[in-house]
């Protein structure tokens, strides 16, 4: 086995340890969620990006909704999960489009920065 290379954390070896389950999230609907959506800059060199936060869906369906989203902006975007929720980044400033969007698919929205 000299020359293989294995790779650990600090809790041990990977391969050993049981798999867990992931937890389930909880999903609402989406006449009981509130978006927060924001026109953002920080740290991105000065390129404005469209941030929609405070999702609670299942990641399948953040997926599908962030590429309906990038579709009718026609631009590139991500999504991510950090401490506030469920986040879609639309790149561009699309605050108008992706409100009407989101309005339109029942989940409440709420403007936010300047």
């Amino acid at each position: 086995m000299k020359g293989k290379l294995v790779y650990s954390t600090k809790t041990g070896d990977m391969r050993r340890q049981p798999r867990r389950p992931t937890p389930r999230q909880k999903v609402l609907p989406p006449n009981q969620q509130t978006i927060k959506l924001m026109r953002d800059r920080k740290k991105r060199g000065g390129k404005v990006v469209t941030v929609a936060s405070g999702f609670t869906l299942r990641s399948e369906d953040l997926t599908d909704l962030a590429k309906s989203l990038k579709t009718l902006c026609g631009a590139g975007g991500t999504t991510k999960t950090d401490e506030n929720g469920q986040v879609i980044e639309i790149q561009g400033d699309h605050r108008d489009k992706v409100g009407e969007k989101l309005t339109s698919l029942g989940f409440k929205v709420k403007f936010a920065g300047g």
